[in-house]
């Protein structure tokens, strides 16, 4: 099958379509032709020799598909072959095939193309389990997310929406802004422009109860800063900085908590519930057309590194999307 690998001795890690045996189907997976891949900024780190993929993990890049289950495992139930799915993966995503635990697939709602399935699985559990299991977003709620403009940040505003909460976001210009205020957020700031904790103190005076942050460093005590009492802090990336100043007894007087959070490196049984919880809640949504996946680009799979440099340049608004069929 074709995957796409790195060459490992080259200085940029080029990016190169390459050959490779398809996967074997376990007893508790199904084998799925992939029709795309999603592409997060987890790859360009794996890429990088920066994040590896967790032990028993494919080494390909990708942590998302979608496709048709051409075969099911003999302990599998609840699926079949010929179904469109969508899929979670701990790697293995840029090829024409990949095996994964039943647990981690979801049916594709049939009014999405294969390009936006494989834009919802990591962007939008990722949300989902660090808004309401980590965060416990409540309707009527303020949350701050950072990066609104990214595929967590698109699905973040939307799932927090459709939930009761307000929200705003960080963007880096007034495109941004504007696509993430057609998403739902109330307010779209922009980081570069202005400052976001006086920003987000006009728009919640009494400070917020959530915040959802990607960046890290020294943003750690600029968002204790606006946090309500017991307030809630996500930390689920540090693209900042891997470091940053605290100010306990600020944590202290709110009652505030501070909750560090990955997804990949959970156990299948754990990111199998958290999937369950999330299509149960969610899922539907995106039939009735309450939730969307927005995707910003579809490239394919041969002009993976075209995909990669879009978004290390922080372009993209939503998902960037490989085509691999």
């Amino acid at each position: 099958m074709r995957v796409v690998q790195v060459k490992e001795d080259s200085p940029m890690r080029d990016l190169f379509v390459g050959e490779a045996a398809a996967p074997l189907c376990g007893d508790s997976q199904v084998l799925i032709a992939v029709h795309a891949a999603g592409v997060n900024r987890a790859d360009l780190m794996q890429r990088a020799g920066k994040y590896p993929p967790p032990p028993g993990a494919s080494p390909i890049l990708g942590l998302e598909v979608s496709g048709t289950i051409i075969k099911v495992g003999p302990a599998v139930s609840g699926h079949s072959t010929g179904e469109r799915v969508c899929a979670l993966l701990a790697g293995g995503g840029y090829a024409e095939t990949v095996a994964v635990p039943a647990a981690h697939v979801m049916r594709l709602p049939q009014n999405l193309s294969f390009e936006e399935g494989a834009g919802l699985p990591e962007a939008f559990i990722t949300a989902f389990v660090n808004l309401f299991q980590e965060g416990e977003l409540k309707a009527n709620e303020k949350v701050l997310i950072h990066g609104g403009s990214s595929g967590v940040g698109t699905a973040g505003i939307q799932l927090a929406k459709v939930a009761g909460a307000h929200v705003a976001c960080t963007v880096g210009n007034k495109i941004k802004a504007a696509a993430c205020t057609k998403l739902g957020a109330e307010v779209a700031i922009d980081y570069k422009q202005e400052d976001f904790v006086e920003a987000a103190r006009n728009w919640s005076p009494g400070g917020v109860d959530l915040i959802l942050d990607c960046v890290g460093g020294e943003y750690l005590q600029r968002n204790v800063s606006l946090l309500a009492n017991k307030g809630r802090l996500v930390m689920i990336a540090s693209m900042g900085g891997a470091t940053g100043v605290l100010d306990i007894p600020q944590i202290m007087k709110r009652r505030a908590r501070v909750v560090g959070s990955v997804l990949r490196s959970r156990s299948d049984a754990e990111k199998g519930s958290i999937i369950a919880a999330f299509a149960e809640r969610f899922l539907p949504l995106f039939a009735s057309g309450e939730l969307k996946v927005v995707v910003d680009t579809t490239i394919a799979l041969e002009k993976a590194d075209d995909a990669h440099a879009r978004m290390r340049l922080s372009e993209h608004i939503g998902k960037i999307v490989l085509k691999v069929r």
